[in-house]
Parts: C-alpha cells; sequence; structure tokens
C-alpha cells in the first residue's frame, strides 16, 4: 500500500489547521509544509504549538521546506540553513528541504561538484546537532546546478553522510533529467506530480504544468513508483502539484481521493 502525503503546494490556498484536516480525513501518513507560500509558516503559530496539533491529528511533519540555493554556500545562507533547521527542530519536523540554485549559474563542470560539497559539509554538523535529515532535491531543469541525483549521492558518499542526507525524487524533475538511476538506498521521499497537457514539449513543462496524476500522465508516474516498490522501498509519496487549476479545486479532498484511487489501482495492475 502506497503511503501517501501531501506537500502544502499542493493545496496553496489552504490554511494550516485546513491542511490538517484534510490530511486526516484522507489518511495520508502526513504533511510538508513550505516558508514559500502566502501566509505566515504554521498560520501563525509558534511552532511547538504546530507540531503539537500535527501529531494530535496522527500526521508527521514529514519536512519543512525549504533551503533555497543551498549550493550557493555563503555565511549568510548558513545563518538561513540554521535559522530553518532550529524551527523545524521546534515543529517536531523529520527533515529540512534543501533546494539547489536553479538559475544557470555555478554550472561549470568540477564548480558544481566543489560547491555541492562545501554546502553539504557545512550542513552536515547542523544537521546531526539537531538530529534532522537534509532532503536534497536535484531539479531535472537543464540550468539547475544540481540536474542529476548522481552528483547528489557521490557528494554525500564522499563525505561519509548517508542518512544525514537524502534524496527527494520527484516525479516531475525526474523525467525533465532524462530518466537514469533511482538510489532507492539514498531516498527519502517521492514527490508527485502529473503533467496532462497533450501539446507541451517536455523542454517546456515547467512548475505551472503540474497537476494530480491521472490517466492522462505523461510522466510515468506509476512506472517511477512502481520500481521503487520493486525494491521494497516504503516511504512517503507526497504531492507536490503547483499548477493554478489545482489550487482552485472546489473539492480538493474529492480530486486527491480520486488521484490515490488510480494510482492505486494501476500499481496493483502492473503487480498482477
Amino acid at each position: 500500500m502506497v503511503r501517501f502525503a501531501i506537500n502544502h503546494m499542493t493545496m496553496a490556498r489552504m490554511g494550516f489547521d485546513g491542511l490538517l484536516t484534510l490530511a486526516r480525513e484522507l489518511g495520508l501518513v502526513g504533511i510538508e509544509l513550505r516558508n514559500d507560500l502566502s501566509g505566515p509558516l504554521f498560520g501563525g503559530l509558534a511552532p511547538e504549538e504546530a507540531g503539537a496539533r500535527i501529531k494530535a491529528a496522527g500526521l508527521r511533519l514529514l519536512a519543512l521546506a525549504e533551503v533555497k540555493r543551498f549550493n550557493d554556500w555563503s555565511s549568510d545562507k548558513g545563518r538561513e540553513a540554521l535559522s530553518l533547521i532550529r524551527i523545524a527542530k521546534a515543529a517536531g519536523a523529520e527533515a529540512v528541504s534543501l533546494i539547489p540554485r536553479n538559475d544557470n549559474q555555478g554550472m561549470g563542470n568540477g564548480e558544481r561538484q566543489a560547491n555541492l560539497r562545501l554546502a553539504l559539509r557545512e550542513l552536515k554538523p547542523m544537521l546531526e546537532d539537531h538530529d534532522l535529515i537534509g532532503m536534497v532535491e536535484p531539479l531535472g531543469f537543464p540550468i539547475c546546478a544540481l540536474r542529476h541525483k548522481a552528483e547528489a549521492v557521490e557528494a554525500v558518499e564522499a563525505l561519509g553522510a548517508k542518512g544525514r542526507f537524502r534524496l527527494v525524487h520527484d516525479t516531475f524533475h525526474h523525467f525533465l533529467a532524462g530518466g537514469g538511476p533511482i538510489y532507492p538506498d539514498h531516498t527519502g521521499i517521492i514527490h508527485i506530480s502529473g503533467v496532462t497537457a497533450p501539446a507541451i514539449a517536455a523542454e517546456e513543462m515547467q512548475d505551472a504544468h503540474r497537476v494530480l496524476v491521472d490517466g492522462h500522465d505523461r510522466l510515468g508516474n506509476v512506472e517511477q513508483i512502481a520500481a521503487f516498490e520493486a525494491v521494497g522501498w516504503q516511504g512517503p509519496v507526497s504531492f507536490e502539484a503547483f499548477a493554478s487549476e489545482v489550487h482552485a479545486l472546489p473539492d480538493p479532498g474529492a480530486a486527491l481521493k480520486a488521484s490515490m484511487k488510480f494510482i492505486g489501482q494501476a500499481l496493483e495492475q502492473r503487480a498482477a
């Protein structure tokens, strides 16, 4: 059985309490919260109070997002990261999300890898001190300085930090990066979204095209999840849709339930 979760981006117009109610009613295992949505983090609650409410709802706070451009390291970036780590710890989060720069800078071979290792080396003791995981999310865009998961795995293993850092396997970004190895032993969470618009070329796909997964999905979400299940991976699979039409759904619970049903049935059919 898929352990579904939800990233707050999927319901970006929904408040903190509404998200908890939705996640509980759908039987999700947890939520991911973000610091880049309109409105205050946790709906204005103190991190400790927010964490207590999440726990009371029977949910896990899987991750708190995000440290942006984490591989563009500086003393200011270090302070930013430490601040988010402290908030995440107070709220009972399991991880913080680390998002690489995506501006066509720092792209040189050798430069990319050195910048990544520097950032991970600096983040590692902060995460250890707070017993948190750093969720590294390679982005599939050609302008991203961490496009391919292989470079993240190489850096993590070089630092002896497997387990302290884990990968986000995002089905959208994996597709844009051309696929490749999935590294289940390094993966902490899967992000799912679909692209269903038939006329958009792969190189034109952007976050705004990311909707809920259904039978018209072009990204191979079911196949990607099945690949993880085939090797016994049992982590959370979290909806992360960015499209405005998803944010505007009149009955988001029903839409999410339908997508969960589609994915579950499609996986069962593959396994039969």
